[in-house]
């Protein structure tokens, strides 16, 4: 359906027309709470202490002179499928303090193409697999004649975009605040209302060579239904199904869930209703995958997160949430993926519900020339700021592209341990302690051990992660 994004719709004016409307009220209302416009100057550390101190904020905001509202839908011509490049194509240009709404597909969409393909036609496009044609290739930052498919699965989450921020350079810092996060509803009218995302118990999960009954090992996809309009704020499990292994339109046999996308056959399924029981997950929709463009290598894998961003699959990354980018190629080249509508830490199974998002985002870019003496100086890893909390994201290898050598895209998925991830998330946040927030060493070790929680982000993306947590009312009577 065309919403304003498709201008050989019979109707795009009509419908770019309401879009703008319909957006109005809500980028009003949060230019209002949010903003402090003083010419082109904007306030961005509302709701409280930031990391965007008001004297940067002052030098970014003087570089706005005007913002705009993009719009960049998820089809076959706006999405990358597992990997990201500094070599791909903008979808879109923008400049600092602009907002995007983009839409985000789940890579596990087809688990159930009756409920999260069918009638849609961004999904469709993209998940498009027939014996002449795939939507989307390749999938995966592997090699084009791999054997199980173009891309060779390395890397599995589909992305939309990238974005690029005008003037972003290498050393520069980007802002990404995040206004608001929705489930794409399903387009099929047998389930008007909702939207449905899947869960899958892999291979890759942390639970797999140590399950206790049944089959050993095995894998097995339950599929949950979420209310589109934003009236219920948890989700049910609907069926469950053991995967029984598909062979895909090319004629390869996919015993595993070993590649993106593979269109699951339900004639070969045996469907388990009524699982999880009487059971409401609480839903907290959120980004798994959300990152800029590394520079280190031309096509990188999407499932280890890196200093970059990337899959860090903490679900602290939703509506209200701020993340801090470093840029390491120009233009920044901002992607976002892996939607989520609700995780755990640990993503211990291996997937969370992945369900389709649209996000409202708006980007702030920080130029180098203006971090000295701000926290944000030297920022090397991405940082996430809710209204209550600043979280550090630690990884096994802070930048294992860099650290693990010409191999290091193969080698992450052997050297990862929460022992590594634990010792990285500890030294960030000492240094935050002590460079943001002017503490000790001795001050900065007493507090991480009677008032920052640790925990672990997740076990299942080849580099492990562990994030740090710290409170922001602890230094609200701490003169800056």
């Amino acid at each position: 359906m065309c919403a304003g994004d498709d201008p050989t719709c019979h109707a795009f004016e009509e419908h770019r027309r309401r879009f703008r409307r319909d957006l109005e009220p809500e980028r009003r209302a949060f230019l209002k709470s949010s903003f402090a416009a003083t010419g082109a100057a904007a306030a961005f550390a509302a709701g409280g202490p930031s990391l965007v101190s008001p004297a940067l904020a002052q030098a970014s905001g003087a570089k706005i002179a005007a913002t705009a509202h993009y719009h960049l839908p998820a089809n076959a011509e706006t999405v990358h499928w597992g990997f990201f490049s500094r070599s791909l194509k903008p979808k879109v240009e923008i400049g600092s303090g602009d907002f995007v709404t983009i839409e985000t597909l789940t890579h596990q969409a087809s688990d159930d193409a009756e409920r999260m393909i069918q009638g849609d036609p961004g999904a469709e496009s993209v998940y498009l697999w027939t014996k002449d044609k795939m939507g989307v290739s390749p999938r995966g930052a592997g090699a084009l004649d791999a054997k199980i498919g173009p891309g060779g699965g390395q890397g599995v989450h589909i992305c939309t975009g990238p974005v690029a921020m005008r003037g972003a350079e290498p050393g520069d810092v980007l802002e990404v605040r995040i206004l608001d996060v929705a489930p794409r509803p399903c387009a099929n009218p047998k389930y008007k209302g909702l939207a449905f995302g899947s869960n899958a118990a892999a291979w890759w999960g942390y639970h797999y060579n140590d399950l206790i009954t049944g089959d050993k090992p095995r894998e097995v996809v339950t599929i949950y239904e979420v209310d589109a309009t934003g009236e219920r704020d948890w989700a049910r499990a609907v069926y469950s199904f053991r995967w029984p292994g598909f062979t895909d339109p090319f004629g390869v046999s996919h015993p595993t869930i070993d590649y993106p996308g593979l269109p699951v056959d339900h004639s070969k399924t045996q469907k388990t209703y009524e699982v999880l029981k009487g059971i409401r997950v609480p839903i907290r929709p959120h980004f798994g995958t959300m990152g800029v463009a590394p520079a280190e290598a031309d096509r990188v894998n999407t499932i280890p997160p890196s200093y970059t961003g990337g899959n860090i699959d903490n679900w602290r990354i939703g509506k209200g949430a701020t993340l801090y980018f470093p840029v390491a190629v120009p233009g920044a080249l901002f992607s976002v993926g892996d939607p989520h509508a609700s995780q755990g830490d640990s993503e211990l199974c291996g997937t969370a519900i992945e369900c389709s998002l649209t996000g409202t985002f708006q980007f702030i870019l920080h130029k180098k020339a203006d971090l000295p003496g701000t926290p944000l100086e030297a920022l090397d890893f991405p940082m996430i700021e809710t209204r209550e909390d600043w979280v550090l994201s630690g990884f096994s290898y802070p930048n294992y592209l860099r650290d693990l050598g010409p191999d290091a895209q193969t080698a992450i998925f052997q050297k990862s341990s929460i022992d590594l991830a634990m010792r990285d998330a500890f030294r960030k946040m000492r240094q935050f302690l002590m460079h943001a927030k002017g503490l000790t060493e001795d001050e900065a070790i007493s507090l991480m051990s009677v008032a920052v929680d640790f925990g672990i982000t997740q076990v299942v993306d080849g580099n492990w992660g562990v994030h740090a947590v710290v409170k922001k009312a602890i230094f609200s009577d701490r003169v800056a």
